[in-house]
């Protein structure tokens, strides 16, 4: 049996009751977290721009486009939502799969939910097995994958999205296997695109390529059983060889579950993960020695790791969606203001004159010898240095939610949800939304939970 069908029977084998109980606790956080981003999404010009250019106004079917009153067919369903759920770049991810996962499975499910019906318990396996699919291959291919060029939340997310969508609607493994085998040649997304707004539909392609090929392989279509492994297959054409490990995928599944540990890393800023460290010893600067005021800053530095610093370094962004992936910029505004909110990526932001002016005293390198362990990919250090010659240092080894060992308390998440879907629902409409996804064990159909999230 090849990679894809083993990997099949391991989803296939996974249900409701044999996941634990703290699985089915984190996907219901990480649907939630989804579903807030995806709200606030919805207002994004990447995300309407992909709305008028797939002709959902003429289009009629059972799948809600969040945001809007209407319901169209479950694929451009899924590729406007799953867009919308990464235009802001504040939803969850994965150190293992080296990217954003939920936000490729959670509009993807929502609509096949709502095309063949499935419960909140179906959801929250889903999301649990489509994660255990996405980081295992992951394990496989990365750092090799990632360094190469490809964006692994849209390459690997569609392994994802299929493992989601199998569980969650109990294919059979021959057809979870076909989808998967039918994914590898779906897989897409460069990290050039970082900072532009084809970024955010690398995740809207992956959740609608994910989707149809569950759907083709429940009509009967076919693909290669070897697709991972064959000499023209994934691993060799994406990574290359010698840049991978087969052999890493089936290990330890589900012992335990990668949503359970290390799990998702969940976001406090709206920017790109890769800054979140630097943001996070910024604040402490800050807590420790009070607000720094412009004329205060003789010189910035911020010390990164080479793979984050490699799409951070930006120190003159050109849009707002650029700043989002500027260290130079997320740190700066946090230096100046103390937090770093959705509005300070809107409109002109980037373009703040006294933020621009700080920012020319800013300098980003990567990491010193010896100032990180060499296997550290994640810590930052940041040193300001006043006009009258004192100088202040904070660091951090791994920012705070990066994994599920040092998590961002739910009611910072809760609150983060509040502020994201309030501004498409108001506050009624947000506390019911917030209550069925506290209650998707006992829901039976999610399509009470999509009508909940529309607007009026």
């Amino acid at each position: 049996m090849g990679l894809a069908g083993e990997i099949a029977r391991r989803v296939s084998a996974l249900n409701y009751d044999n996941v634990p109980p703290e699985a089915h606790r984190w996907s219901r956080i990480a649907v939630m977290d989804t579903l807030g981003c995806m709200l606030a999404g919805t207002l994004e010009d990447s995300t309407r721009l992909v709305r008028e250019s797939c002709g959902a106004e003429f289009e009629q079917g059972p799948c809600r486009v969040f945001g809007t009153t209407r319901k169209i067919g479950p694929l451009n369903a899924a590729l406007i939502n799953g867009t919308a759920a990464h235009a802001l770049d504040f939803d969850n991810g994965s150190n293992t799969m080296g990217g954003h996962v939920s936000a490729t499975m959670v509009p993807a499910m929502l609509a096949a939910a709502e095309l063949f019906g499935a419960s909140g318990r179906d959801l929250l396996l889903g999301h649990s097995a489509g994660f255990e699919v996405g980081t295992h291959i992951g394990r496989a291919v990365n750092f090799a994958h990632y360094e190469k060029g490809w964006h692994p939340t849209s390459t690997l997310g569609t392994f994802a999205v299929i493992g989601a969508l199998a569980a969650m609607l109990k294919l059979p493994p021959e057809q979870t296997e076909t989808a998967l085998g039918t994914g590898a040649s779906m897989a897409a997304g460069i990290k050039a695109n970082f900072g532009t707004m084809t970024k955010p539909l690398h995740v809207g392609l992956c959740a609608k390529n994910g989707l149809l090929a569950v759907m083709l392989a429940r009509k009967g279509y076919d693909a290669s059983a070897t697709a991972f492994e064959h000499k023209h297959g994934f691993f060799n054409v994406y990574n290359g060889p010698g840049t991978y490990d087969a052999a890493k995928v089936l290990p330890d599944w589900a012992a335990p579950l990668e949503i359970i540990s290390p799990g998702a890393g969940y976001k406090q800023y709206p920017c790109c993960a890769a800054t979140h460290a630097a943001l996070d010893a910024t604040l402490e600067l800050i807590r420790k020695h009070g607000s720094f005021r412009p004329a205060q800053i003789a010189k910035v530095e911020t010390w990164t790791p080479a793979r984050r610093l490699a799409h951070t370094d930006r120190p003159e962004p050109i849009s707002n969606l650029d700043a989002k992936f500027s260290v130079q910029y997320c740190v700066t505004r946090m230096l100046l203001e103390g937090r770093i909110l959705l509005q300070h990526f809107e409109a002109d932001a980037y373009r703040h004159l006294v933020t621009r002016e700080v920012m020319k005293r800013v300098t980003s390198v990567t990491h010193r010898a010896g100032q990180f362990p060499v296997d550290n990919h994640f810590g930052a250090e940041v040193k300001v240095t006043l006009t009258d010659g004192a100088s202040h240092s904070a660091r951090v080894d791994i920012q705070l939610g990066r994994t599920s060992d040092n998590p961002v308390p739910e009611p910072l998440l809760r609150a983060k949800f509040h502020h994201c879907a309030g501004r498409v629902l108001d506050g009624k409409q947000v506390d019911r939304l917030t209550t069925l996804v506290d209650g998707l064990p006992e829901l039976t159909s999610v399509a009470e939970l999509t009508a909940a999230a529309t607007p009026g």
